[in-house]
């Protein structure tokens, strides 16, 4: 994993840490128990889910640009259907409160989101390697 990709995940794992609490808080008091432990899995859910699709897809960028590009979607897909699967087998379940689930993977996906792109408008990268050569164009 390189420096940049670091400083992104840092940069948007933080907020959404903040954004986990806050909705943990207002699950607590507006569903009890239920909802703080709906919140919870919620946030984690992203958390976890979000920082391994970073994690890949920095491996794939050092192997190729459209490498890269497919792992993104992929590691997408999988996040929406994982997140299906968990509202689906576990939306009428009574251990936690599945509104509350649903209400915090919303405002933590939201909170990484727009972190995670200001983290990339910040980063100051090449996106055009200034060492580069021409074919044809020989030494001048």
């Amino acid at each position: 994993m390189q420096a940049n990709d670091v400083r992104v995940l840092k940069s948007a794992a933080m907020p959404t840490a903040a954004a986990g609490v806050i909705t943990l808080v207002v699950a607590a008091l507006t569903a009890g128990f239920e909802g703080a432990l709906g919140a919870a899995i919620g946030a984690v859910l992203v958390a976890v889910f979000f920082s391994i699709s970073v994690v890949v897809v920095s491996y794939a960028a050092r192997v190729s640009p459209q490498m890269m590009a497919i792992a993104a979607m992929l590691s997408y897909l999988v996040k929406v259907i994982a997140i299906l699967v968990m509202l689906s087998a576990f939306g009428h379940s009574t251990a936690w409160n599945s509104r509350a689930f649903a209400w915090a993977v919303v405002v933590c996906t939201v909170v990484w989101t727009a972190f995670e792109v200001r983290a990339f408008v910040k980063t100051k990268m090449l996106y055009v390697d200034p060492e580069a050569r021409v074919p044809g164009q020989g030494d001048s």
